[in-house]
């Protein structure tokens, strides 16, 4: 006999097929460091508590991220529903009215718990526009018993003087080990993070009260000896390809004496599913020189949502959920709460438990409250930030610099020639943005630049060099567009 079931019986199936035809799919663009892929992972449980709303995830590496990122929110594009950006991205692109506030949160959400150097950082005229994922300053990650080893000290405060010193006596590349692990890839947010904490930490800046590019002053040039014989004498092989995550990896596999870099790597050195030198990693303050001023970074890693996008309410919904208390909690019972996604929230750093498993926090939370962006070099400047300086027109002409400098370190351009390129190329950019006024001198030294309102260009010198453009990308006040620079040079521009 054939027994009828209730029809009720297949109203949750029914419901469940329901939810997944009509679900709002988001795109979510984020980087490919641990704590995003830890995110990635951990997503289902999002989807499960939000049957409606359906994650696609575009993960890539920080410098390709960035390019399509700034290039799909500039040309209104929407490719992106959730897009991860960071403290210099976000005020300027508040101001653009290119990011939807992320106001009328939670009351769970507790926003007042998120540290107030992060959230002013997130935040254009107080209005709060991207929430923080992460928050991070530098740090430096030495190997205890290496140092032990080679009768090294590490100080409370060292300075770069003395870690060239270490990476020196610690150097041994037939066993594998290189004295130091610093950034080389090209990039604004990857060398030119480093290597501007240094020309801080020597007492430099990037402009003075003038806007006028500093790469030819004694303190980038001292920083960028100091940057390159660390690296050159006793980094690995070909370090100008390495950036956070492959010096990650040098450094979890057992190969690097000191690695200074973002704190968030604390927790990943600490990991004993992918680091063998656990019990032997010891932390401490970025190194500083003449000046501990702009010596450590202060960056958040945040989620936002562009104008552009047309799911906006479940792309803060998810946004909201990634960036929670209860996330936080999520990730601390899934990994353990040394995996806590660090630098954001004063409760974080209030838990006895965080606190004492997780050896790198207080060097953390001391170098987040000591960055201070409104003043970061040692010389006055006009600008707000450390590790960047927060103009639209940064992120074009810093990338450039980074390619210089990553070709100094390969030893394809001179010291004098790569910093020579790059005063040219900033003082061009900052002449278009009507930053500084036009100035001639005598052009043996520095050739008569001829300012239009469309062109730049630099006439051929008497030492014959010759005038080479070079196509850069230049983010504008509501669009990105392509410009020729003129670079004078014997050489082709690195690319």
């Amino acid at each position: 006999m054939i027994i009828s079931q209730p029809k009720y019986i297949f109203a949750p199936f029914i419901l469940m097929l329901s939810n997944l035809v009509n679900a709002e799919t988001i795109s979510i663009g984020t980087v490919n460091n641990g704590d995003m892929k830890r995110m990635q992972s951990l997503s289902s449980v999002f989807e499960k508590q939000h049957p409606d709303i359906k994650l696609e995830w575009v993960v890539l590496d920080e410098a390709v991220l960035r390019g399509q990122i700034t290039k799909d929110i500039a040309a209104e594009s929407g490719k992106f529903d959730v897009i991860t950006i960071g403290m210099y991205e976000t005020p300027i692109w508040g101001k653009n009215n290119w990011l939807v506030p992320m106001d009328n949160l939670p009351a769970s959400y507790d926003v007042d718990d998120i540290f107030n150097s992060v959230r002013q950082g997130l935040s254009y005229q107080d209005k709060l526009y991207a929430l923080p994922f992460y928050g991070e300053s530098s740090m430096t990650m030495y190997r205890k018993d290496l140092f032990e080893k080679a009768g090294l000290t590490m100080p409370d405060s060292p300075t770069w003087d003395f870690m060239a010193e270490a990476a020196a006596k610690i150097h041994d590349p037939d066993n594998g080990i290189y004295g130091a692990c610093l950034r080389g890839k090209a990039g604004w947010g990857e060398n030119m993070a480093l290597l501007t904490t240094m020309i801080n930490a020597y007492g430099g800046r990037w402009f003075d009260m003038q806007w006028q590019p500093q790469f030819e002053s004694d303190e980038w040039k001292n920083a960028l000896n100091q940057y390159l014989n660390i690296l050159t004498n006793y980094g690995p092989p070909a370090p100008y390809n390495n950036g956070f995550n492959e010096n990650l990896s040098l450094m979890n596999k057992g190969h690097c004496g000191f690695w200074v870099d973002a704190t968030v790597a604390g927790s990943f050195v600490m990991d004993k599913e992918q680091s063998n030198i656990v019990d032997k990693v010891g932390f401490t303050s970025a190194p500083h020189q003449v000046t501990s001023k702009g010596s450590s970074w202060l960056w958040s890693w945040a989620l936002a949502v562009p104008v552009t996008s047309d799911a906006k309410e479940a792309a803060k919904t998810f946004t909201t959920w990634a960036t929670s208390k209860a996330y936080l909690a999520l990730v601390a019972e899934k990994y353990g709460v040394i995996s806590t996604p660090p630098g954001t929230r004063k409760s974080t750093y209030a838990n006895p438990e965080y606190m004492e498993q997780a050896p790198f926090a207080a060097v953390t939370l001391a170098e987040i409250n000591s960055a201070d962006p409104t003043d970061s070099t040692l010389q006055e400047n006009p600008y707000t930030g450390i590790q960047f300086v927060a103009i639209p027109r940064f992120q074009s002409f810093a990338s450039k610099v980074g390619k210089q400098i990553s070709s100094i370190l390969s030893g394809k351009t001179s010291i004098e020639r790569g910093l020579m390129i790059s005063q040219k190329i900033v003082y061009r950019q900052m002449l278009r943005g009507k930053y500084i006024e036009l100035q001639c001198v005598d052009n043996t030294q520095n050739p008569v630049i001829q300012h239009t309102a469309d062109t730049i260009t630099a006439p051929q010198t008497s030492n014959n060099e010759s005038v080479e453009e070079a196509n850069i990308e230049v983010s504008t006040g509501n669009v990105v567009e392509t410009v020729e620079e003129s670079v004078i040079s014997t050489e082709a521009p690195v690319e």
